[in-house]
């Protein structure tokens, strides 16, 4: 069973992101891939902005355990994840099928 991580109450989805960030970080790090990494995540971020300014906005998503600090209208996490998750699948991939 996985450990219950809700009791870092509003900080909860922060810590997620910035763990699974950190992993990113280390994986594009190790793969010399961060530069690589941002110009994919800074062309992909207006879509991803936008794609979760929707969903949020018709109600498909109600995060919970937030800090509550919203930027430009969607949740400080929100940002964070639109760049963590595009940089663990270049990390990844560039770890797996980049060049030594």
């Amino acid at each position: 069973m996985a450990p219950d991580i809700s009791v870092l109450g509003r900080y909860t989805y922060l810590a997620t992101e910035l763990v699974w960030g950190s992993v990113a970080f280390l994986l594009l790090h190790r793969a010399n891939a961060l530069r690589k990494a941002a110009v994919t995540i800074l062309a992909l971020y207006p879509v991803a902005y936008l794609w979760d300014r929707y969903t949020l906005a018709v109600g498909v998503f109600d995060i919970k355990l937030r800090t509550g600090i919203d930027i430009a209208g969607i949740p400080l996490e929100e940002h964070l994840f639109m760049a963590v998750v595009p940089g663990l699948v270049i990390g990844f991939h560039e770890t797996i099928f980049g060049k030594e």
